[in-house]
């Protein structure tokens, strides 16, 4: 008989809310700390990095993040990046995985825009080869920077048009930043063939949620846990099966909620809402998709066959072709089947 986290670790997997550079693993991380130090605050021991990572709340995590950003300072830096965060997901056996990034911040670093996509694309194309995991991209406007970075965002996903890149997102703090004045952008995004998956409802109330569906044309909410404090709410969602992109332990290290005993995840699936386990994140709030995994174990109260629910669910939430998003649920079913007879 297979236990839950041997499952969990061989379950093939989609991943769909997890960021680009969030994803660099502490070794990453400290070896480009390295490389700059004395001009960044990162440690360059990988030991110090939990500490460092240790946030105080939302807007203390953006300031965090934007330095860890300060690091990718060249083509060869991202394209490193993007191959490593591949074998990590590779890893946990995800088949399949939509990164948010967000080439805004890297090209007002001096990145020029044509060889950012080129090193993502190329690095893309390998880790398939090396690692068997196709990656997509969701270019993400960082609200923190206004109108200005979401003009760059839109101009830079429609011209340069990389082959990987299939929705157009809004990520940062949510809290002063209204989703309505993104309209105009998302709606051009979504004219030139681009899906529309920010986020929303994560450290605000059910109206950005509202806001995210009514004006940007939300297919996918990224977080959209503040969704249970809204009954007309969760009827819609559940209704229209409009998924959000839950990542327990995300919410818990930026203070979203207090403690996991508090998360909604539950709530929201009983509501009938179509939900997805995600790790946002990762290195940076301490976990893994199969942490992740086992966290909705608990907080779900399901064993093997609800973690293979919800992994069928990703895939078919995904943007992925029809055809391809059900190759992938039959292999999670032939490996739920084989583990447990």
């Amino acid at each position: 008989m297979t236990d839950l986290s041997t499952f969990i670790a061989g379950l093939p997997k989609v991943e769909l809310h997890v960021h680009h550079v969030g994803s660099a693993s502490p070794r990453i991380v400290a070896e480009l700390a390295a490389r700059h130090e004395g001009r960044t605050p990162v440690p360059a021991d990988p030991e110090k990095l939990g500490d460092y990572f240790a946030f105080t709340d939302f807007a203390h995590f953006i300031e965090v993040y934007l330095s860890v950003v300060d690091l990718i300072r060249d083509p060869t830096d991202v394209w490193i990046l993007t191959h490593e965060v591949a074998r990590e997901l590779a890893r946990q056996q995800v088949r399949y995985a939509e990164l948010t990034v967000t080439p805004y911040s890297h090209v007002r670093r001096g990145i020029p825009a044509p060889a950012f996509c080129e090193a993502i694309e190329d690095a893309r194309r390998r880790a398939e080869a090396d690692f068997g995991i196709a990656l997509r991209w969701c270019f993400d406007i960082p609200g923190e920077a206004g109108l200005p970075a979401a003009e760059e965002t839109l101009r830079i996903a429609l011209e340069e048009r990389p082959d990987g890149l299939i929705s157009f997102g809004l990520g940062g703090p949510e809290i002063g930043v209204p989703r309505p004045q993104f309209k105009p952008y998302f709606d051009q995004a979504r004219a030139a063939g681009l899906r529309s998956v920010p986020h929303a409802g994560e450290t605000t109330g059910p109206e950005t949620i509202w806001d995210a569906l009514r004006d940007l044309g939300a297919e996918r909410i990224g977080h959209g846990i503040s969704a249970v404090d809204d009954p007309e709410l969760l009827t819609y969602l559940a209704e229209r099966q409009i998924t959000l992109e839950v990542c327990p332990t995300s919410n818990v290290r930026t203070r979203a909620v207090p403690d996991l005993a508090a998360h909604p995840l539950r709530r929201l699936a009983d509501a009938g809402v179509v939900v997805t386990i995600n790790s946002d994140d990762p290195p940076m709030f301490g976990t893994t998709l199969d942490d992740e995994y086992a966290v909705a174990a608990r907080l779900l109260d399901c064993g093997a066959d609800g973690l293979a629910d919800l992994a069928r669910q990703a895939a078919r939430s995904s943007f992925l072709p029809r055809a391809e998003a059900e190759r992938i649920c039959a292999e999670i079913t032939d490996y739920q089947t084989r583990s447990f007879g």
